[in-house]
């Protein structure tokens, strides 16, 4: 007998009970979950070991931030961006490389994935469940030249410090059109297709960012936001992430 034929022989008996016992009416009520509800000890006694050992791995210490990192130190990119997006890329890069012989050619996240700030002093596993408590995943999506100036006209009319990687460098001028585009300091190219590290919210369309489709092809690499920042931390000692060039505007 499979599980479905048990479950549908379950489900039979439930109605038969039912009936033989006349069942005809169900009550219920509400139970606020306040402080007035009193402590199961025998359910805090089987929680309790690993409640401990989860906190004890939350709290491990893996790096050292030597000031307070925020996304709002910045209009166009914020060293707690820069640090993400290129976290992003240093650690996807390899596997993405490994599956299919190809690079990664710069990274886009959103900036209101970025939930809390990096605190100044130790930086712990907690820290990052802070930052991304999200289950977003990175994903890489192939799109021709012509979708990633779709992007870039996207950055620019967003005004908003979304993370990029280093490999891009985005100029906006006075007006906040866009100046210049290079990936690896060269020109967007509209006939090549291009490799972007994103996450699944934002290749769904999450923020309006409707770029990613049509592609040349999905590459899912089961490896969560949250994670690749673990994994980066853990490399450094100090995180010292810098506002730098990579997408500005220019003033003048």
């Amino acid at each position: 007998m499979t599980i479905k034929h048990i479950l549908k022989l379950c489900l039979l008996l439930l109605i038969f009970s039912c009936a033989s016992t006349n069942l005809t009416k169900i009550e219920g009520k509400r139970i606020d979950i306040d402080d007035t509800l009193q402590t199961n000890q025998a359910i805090e006694d089987f929680i309790a070991p690993y409640r401990t050992h989860v906190n004890k791995n939350m709290d491990s210490i893996i790096s050292y931030a030597p000031e307070t990192f925020s996304k709002s130190d910045g209009e166009f990119n914020t060293a707690i961006g820069n640090l993400m997006a290129d976290a992003v890329y240093s650690e996807s890069n390899p596997v993405f490389n490994q599956r299919t012989q190809k690079n990664i050619d710069f990274v886009l996240l959103n900036h209101g994935g970025i939930r809390s700030i990096i605190s100044k002093g130790d930086v712990t596993v907690r820290t990052a469940y802070g930052v991304m408590p999200f289950e977003n995943s990175v994903v890489v999506v192939g799109i021709k030249g012509n979708q990633v100036n779709d992007m870039m006209e996207y950055l620019s009319k967003a005004k908003r410090a979304h993370p990029v990687s280093s490999q891009l460098q985005l100029t906006l001028d006075k007006k906040s059109a866009v100046s210049s585009a290079t990936v690896h300091g060269e020109p967007i190219d509209v006939n090549r297709t291009y490799y972007i590290a994103t996450n699944d919210y934002l290749y769904n369309g999450g923020d309006g960012m409707t770029f990613f489709h049509p592609n040349e092809g999905l590459h899912v690499l089961n490896y969560k936001i949250r994670d690749v920042l673990i994994d980066n931390f853990k490399k450094k000692d100090t995180l010292n992430p810098k506002r730098d060039q990579r997408f500005i505007q220019l003033k003048d």
